[in-house]
């Protein structure tokens, strides 16, 4: 599961919530892959929670977990990571340029963000249900997924995956600063590699606004051609149009998960 936004985490879970109504339920997954908004979702969906519960706190304002608006000119983000990618000739080196940005940018105290990840995780505790999450150093520029063997929490490990560079302040465990996973792959895609079965669900559809080290189509058709067998969920007309333009809008979770449900109501998985 994919990064996104809140709108990201609200559009993901409906999408589970209406797949699961018809018989296509993909919580009890042998392995599931969280990165960014995904790694919130994926932590949410492994929690024992149930559905729709999880659904509620997303679609109801009532229950909705308390944000940080994010009001952010997406002109400027590309311009400034365009400027910070100068020079950069290997997918390690954009990493280290972006994680260089996002420790020099200003941001709301690291405390503020950790709590806002932490109100919106059910259950603090590592799941006994294999669950990987993406970040990434901010100085080395090299992944590091976090498991429940890695020693670290889980507010944590998400908080890290959710740390937008440029938007949210990197997120330190154990001395080091990491930022969001998405910075090497919007979806991570290929951390499922030896399963059978994969899907891959991509809120930010085949588009990322941060820098991926390979494109998605070409992880799937390496995917493939490894012998498994995959499904990629992006959102349809409906959902795009209801998360709008700003994913960190926190006013887009109860469209953004209505129309996730919605579109996974009307969607047969098939694998290919």
């Amino acid at each position: 599961m994919g990064g996104g936004g809140v709108a990201g985490i609200a559009w993901t879970t409906g999408l589970l919530v209406g797949l699961a109504g018809h018989g296509q339920d993909l919580t009890g997954a042998d392995l599931v892959v969280g990165t960014s908004a995904g790694a919130a979702v994926a932590a949410q969906v492994t929690s024992g929670v149930a559905l729709d519960e999880l659904f509620a706190r997303q679609a109801d304002p009532a229950r909705q977990a308390p944000e940080i608006p994010a009001d952010i000119d997406f002109e400027k983000f590309a311009a400034d990571f365009g400027g910070a990618l100068t020079g950069a000739t290997t997918p390690a080196d954009v990493r280290r340029a972006v994680g260089q940005l996002a420790v020099k940018a200003e941001t709301v105290p690291e405390a503020d963000r950790r709590a806002v990840i932490e109100a919106r995780l059910p259950v603090h505790d590592w799941p006994e249900q294999r669950l990987v999450i993406v970040a990434v150093d901010a100085e080395t520029g090299e992944p590091r997924r976090f498991d429940h063997e890695s020693g670290v929490s889980l507010v944590d490990a998400v908080a890290a995956s959710c740390a937008v560079p440029g938007v949210w302040p990197p997120v330190t465990i154990d001395g080091r600063r990491y930022i969001d996973g998405g910075v090497r792959s919007a979806e991570n895609a290929d951390y499922a590699a030896g399963a059978s079965r994969i899907t891959v669900v991509a809120p930010l559809g085949l588009e990322s606004q941060l820098p991926a080290e390979k494109p998605l189509l070409v992880v799937l058709d390496e995917l493939r051609a490894a012998g498994a067998e995959v499904a990629l969920i992006t959102p349809d007309e409906a959902s795009v149009a209801a998360v709008g333009e700003n994913p960190l809008d926190p006013s887009t979770r109860t469209p953004a998960a209505e129309a996730g449900r919605a579109q996974g109501a009307a969607l047969t998985l098939t694998w290919a």
